[in-house]
């Protein structure tokens, strides 16, 4: 049976983006992006308006308010191109341009269900917030793991993770700091119905 990860990369304000800034709020370091070089082989699961956005860069479309891309950003577009990816969409045509990608136009939700009974690999989640809160809300997650970085984006930050989520409780399963100011939370999580009347067991 496959495992589902949902994974975030955020501001501590919890935002996906924010407008100006660049791929990691350019504070990436050294220890962060030899952990992401670590990762296993994952099939990637996302929606249309992710698809467009890393099919874009993919393309060698620039982020706004940047000239090129760095050598970070570029190596992590490569990756992706290279990764099994799964594309939940009513919107796009086929065939995809992005290399590695099927279009997937039936319901989210079950096909994830389908894919994680008869699968045996990881699956993980990049961006997509519609998406992410569905398999949560169907108890599909198996792991939520979020990467905070040392920045609010009051002013500028973009695409708010948590608003229409459910209560959720989280079970920490690991955590971790790279290079001194990068934070790493890794979480088994519970949807729950209603908020616990008592203090927890």
């Amino acid at each position: 049976m496959s495992e589902l990860l949902v994974d975030f990369i955020t501001s501590l304000d919890g935002n996906a983006s924010g407008e100006g800034w660049p791929g990691f709020w350019g504070l990436e370091g050294p220890e962060y992006l030899a952990w992401l070089g670590e990762q296993p082989e994952v099939t990637y699961l996302m929606g249309a308006n992710t698809y467009r956005l890393m099919s874009g860069f993919a393309a060698g479309e620039v982020p706004n308010g940047q000239d090129e891309f760095r050598a970070e950003e570029e190596a992590s577009v490569d990756e992706l191109t290279q990764a099994s990816k799964v594309v939940f969409s009513s919107s796009l045509e086929e065939p995809l341009t992005w290399a590695n990608s099927t279009l997937v136009r039936d319901d989210a939700v079950e096909t994830v269900r389908a894919m994680k009974s008869n699968g045996s690999g990881l699956l993980s989640t990049i961006g997509s917030l519609s998406l992410c809160r569905s398999l949560l809300r169907a108890g599909l997650v198996d792991r939520f793991r979020v990467v905070m970085f040392p920045v609010i984006t009051g002013a500028t930050g973009a695409e708010r993770i948590y608003e229409g989520y459910p209560d959720v409780a989280l079970e920490m399963i690991a955590h971790r700091t790279f290079d001194g100011r990068i934070q790493l939370v890794e979480y088994k999580p519970r949807v729950l119905e209603h908020p616990p009347l008592g203090a927890p067991a």
